[in-house]
């Protein structure tokens, strides 16, 4: 089987419909569709970008026509916990605070006439698996954790989706299955040393890390950061005490990534491992694929991208 991996697109529906149709893919019976390769999704269709709502509709009906997969981005795990109340607290699962209502505000504002809709999008949200193990290929939108992907497989009679019961716990800081959530959907984080902090994209201040956790070479904070090259300066260089590595070997199959909003031109991150989030949603990001027919050695050649379409703005 080929595929064509897509990263996050946040609400960017034209530059989606410019990467598919680059990639070979065209609207047939209201799908977009390719004669020989089938697409993958990273997650994270949702928030930031302005068409929530026609981004949706392309991934949904693909999915459903057969002409697409996809695994979860921790946008749609937020969203299914913004929108499911907290039977114990009387909350929600994601309290509705002004920092997590100003990072959803793109999604809710798409629905908020339409709620029964809003409820349906949530509802399919959960039916994304969280991983996809494929054989001589791996998707997971933020780490490949091969030890707690047999842990939460094996509480779920080895299903790989999100049952009410993880989502109650995934949600509880402090259960294991939050830790599992939070590394599979946002990746491997440690803390800074000596209550160092940086801000983020959105001007948050953090005191964790998302680290490089296949790379045994990264033994210092800052050159185990992961995440945009505009952080790393206020990174210290401490060495790290402690493991933040996951054992992913070389030999392993393929696996892609979204999430980390990377920057330059587009690359693989080791002989195996590829993240395909080039920050599409900010001014210069890229909507980014790869063109996988069987290889397990990850190429430079098969990256494929467009800009940012500004009509889309």
């Amino acid at each position: 089987m080929s595929y064509d991996i897509i990263g996050d697109i946040h609400g960017c529906a034209h530059s989606l419909q410019h990467l598919l149709e680059t990639l070979g893919y065209a609207v047939r019976d209201g799908v977009y569709r390719h004669p020989r390769r089938t697409v993958i999704f990273l997650g994270d269709f949702i928030d930031r970008g302005p068409h929530q709502r026609e981004v949706i509709g392309i991934v949904r009906r693909m999915i459903a026509a057969g002409t697409a997969q996809s695994v979860m981005g921790n946008h749609e795990f937020n969203a299914i916990a913004y929108h499911t109340p907290d039977r114990e607290s009387g909350d929600y699962l994601r309290p509705h605070s002004d920092k997590n209502t100003r990072q959803h505000e793109k999604f809710l504002a798409a629905y908020v006439h339409t709620p029964d809709e809003y409820a349906d999008v949530i509802g399919w949200f959960r039916t994304l698996p969280l991983w996809l193990d494929l054989g001589g290929l791996r998707i997971v939108h933020a780490c490949w954790d091969a030890h707690l992907i047999a842990k939460l497989a094996a509480s779920q009679n080895g299903s790989n989706l999100l049952d009410e019961d993880l989502l109650l716990q995934a949600n509880r800081r402090g259960e294991w299955q939050f830790e599992a959530l939070e590394t599979l959907l946002k990746g491997k984080e440690i803390r800074l040393p000596d209550g160092a902090s940086f801000r983020d994209k959105d001007g948050i201040p953090r005191h964790h890390i998302r680290v490089r956790w296949w790379d045994p070479a990264a033994t210092n904070f800052r050159d185990a950061y992961f995440g945009p090259e505009s952080a790393r300066t206020h990174i210290p260089e401490d060495e790290i005490a402690g493991d933040h590595l996951v054992d992913y070997s070389y030999e392993a199959p393929p696996v892609f990534l979204g999430h980390y909003w990377m920057q330059g031109e587009p690359a693989p991150l080791a002989r195996n491992i590829a993240c395909l989030d080039y920050s599409v949603a900010e001014p210069g990001g890229r909507l980014t694929a790869y063109c996988w027919d069987g290889e397990q050695v990850l190429e430079k050649e098969r990256f494929v991208w467009v800009g940012r379409v500004e009509q889309e703005w």
